[in-house]
C-alpha cells in the first residue's frame, strides 16, 4: 500500500513525498511591475518540504492579469525577481512549478495598462464582480480573440513557460481551470464561437490542447503539468455535457507525456477515476470538499489508489511544515481567512511550525 509520505517520480525527477502545495492566489506581488518580493521568497521556502510546490496563478502577459498584485512572468524584472524565490526553495531541497494563469474575461480595464482590455473566447461578460484597486467592479464584455489574438495569446503562454525555466522553476502548470481563459474556451456559456475553436467538443477543447502542446514542445513535456476542474461553476462557468468535454480533452493531451494532470474535483468521483485512467500518467488530485477544504483525512486518497499525489490549499497556507504535521497527526494551525488576499506579512509568513 502506497503512502503519501513515499517518494514518487514526476517528470523524471524524484519528489520527496506526495504532498503538493496547491496554487493559491495571495495578492502580495507588490514589487515594481508585479514582481515577487522577499516575503514571497520566504513564504515559498517555508513550504519547501512539499513534494511539489505549485505557485499562485502567474499571468503570462499584461492583459492576462485578473486581480491586483498578482505576479507575472512576462518581463525581465519579473524573471529576475522569481529567481530569488526558486533559489530559496531549492536551497531547502524543494521542487517548484509556476502556474501560468491567463484570467481572460475575469478581469477589468482598471487592472490593466491603459491600452488593454480583457479578452475571452467570445464577447460574453461574466456575471458578477471583480476586486480592483477602486473596489468591486462589474465584469466587462471581453474582446473576442480573433485569429491573430489566439496566436498572440498562445505565444505569450509559451514565452512565459520559457521565462519560468529561465527563472529557475522546475516546470510549469498550465491553468485550465476555475473559470479563467482556457476554462472559458471549454465552457458552453463563455465560448459562443462558431469557428474551429467553438461549437463542438473538439472545437472547445482545441485551444487549451494547442496551448498545452506548444508549452510542452517548448520546455519539455516532462516539465509541463495541466490543471483542470470539470463541472466547476466558479467565475460563471457553465459546462453542458462536461463529461464528453473532459474525456475528449484528456484523450487529446494524454499522448503528450506531460509531467502530471492536476484535477480540482467538484462532484463527480466517477469522472475523476475515468480521467485518471485515460491520462495514464501521474495524477494529482485536489478532492471535492463541499463547504470545507482538503484536510489531513484526504492523505488516505493515495493509499486508496485514487491519486498519486494530493494537493492541499488552505491547510498548507496555515501550516508551512504540513508534511511533518501530517506524519505526526497534527496539531494543525487554523487559517486566518481575513489575511488570505493582500496585506502584510501577518497571516503570510508568520504561521508557526512544530
Amino acid at each position: 500500500m502506497t503512502s503519501i509520505f513515499e517518494p514518487v517520480e514526476v517528470g523524471g525527477r524524484t519528489l520527496a513525498n506526495r504532498v503538493v502545495m496547491a496554487p493559491m492566489t495571495r495578492n502580495r506581488a507588490v514589487g515594481p511591475g508585479n514582481t515577487p518580493t522577499e516575503s514571497m521568497a520566504t513564504y515559498y521556502a517555508q513550504r519547501a518540504g512539499a513534494g511539489l510546490i505549485v505557485t499562485e496563478g502567474t499571468q503570462p502577459s499584461a492583459v492576462g492579469q485578473g486581480y491586483p498584485f498578482t505576479p507575472g512572468l512576462h518581463s525581465d524584472e519579473q524573471v529576475q525577481a522569481w529567481r530569488a524565490v526558486t533559489d530559496a526553495v531549492h536551497a531547502r531541497g524543494g521542487v517548484i512549478f509556476a502556474q501560468i494563469m491567463h484570467a481572460g474575461r475575469i478581469s477589468h480595464p482598471t487592472l490593466l495598462p491603459d491600452v488593454l482590455h480583457p479578452v475571452g473566447p467570445s464577447p460574453v461578460a461574466a456575471a458578477g464582480q471583480v476586486f480592483t484597486g477602486d473596489g468591486m467592479k462589474d465584469f466587462v464584455e471581453p474582446i473576442a480573440l480573433d485569429e491573430h489574438g489566439l496566436a498572440e495569446t498562445k505565444a505569450a503562454f509559451v514565452d512565459a513557460a520559457r521565462n519560468a525555466i529561465a527563472a529557475g522553476f522546475d516546470g510549469v502548470e498550465v491553468h485550465g481551470a476555475n473559470g479563467y481563459l482556457l476554462h472559458q474556451f471549454l465552457s458552453t456559456n463563455a465560448n459562443q464561437r462558431t469557428d474551429a475553436y467553438g461549437g463542438s467538443v473538439e472545437g472547445r477543447t482545441r485551444f487549451p490542447v494547442e496551448v498545452t502542446a506548444a508549452i510542452a514542445d517548448a520546455i519539455g513535456a516532462q516539465n509541463t503539468g495541466l490543471r483542470i476542474s470539470p463541472a466547476n461553476p466558479f467565475n460563471d462557468i457553465v459546462e453542458d455535457g462536461y463529461r464528453d468535454t473532459y474525456t475528449a480533452l484528456v484523450d487529446a493531451v494524454a499522448p503528450l507525456g506531460l509531467a502530471y494532470l492536476h484535477l480540482a474535483e467538484t462532484v463527480d468521483r466517477d469522472l475523476t477515476v475515468d480521467l485518471r485512467k485515460r491520462f495514464g500518467g501521474t495524477f494529482v488530485l485536489n478532492p471535492a470538499t463541499p463547504g470545507g477544504f482538503t484536510g489531513p483525512e484526504h492523505a488516505a486518497l493515495v493509499e486508496e489508489g485514487v491519486a498519486d499525489l494530493v494537493s492541499f490549499g488552505q491547510l498548507y497556507l496555515a501550516n508551512p511544515d504540513l508534511p511533518e504535521r501530517l506524519r505526526a497527526g497534527g496539531p494543525f494551525n487554523p487559517a486566518d481567512k481575513a489575511t488570505f488576499y493582500g496585506g502584510t506579512d501577518t497571516g503570510y509568513i508568520d504561521y508557526p511550525t512544530l
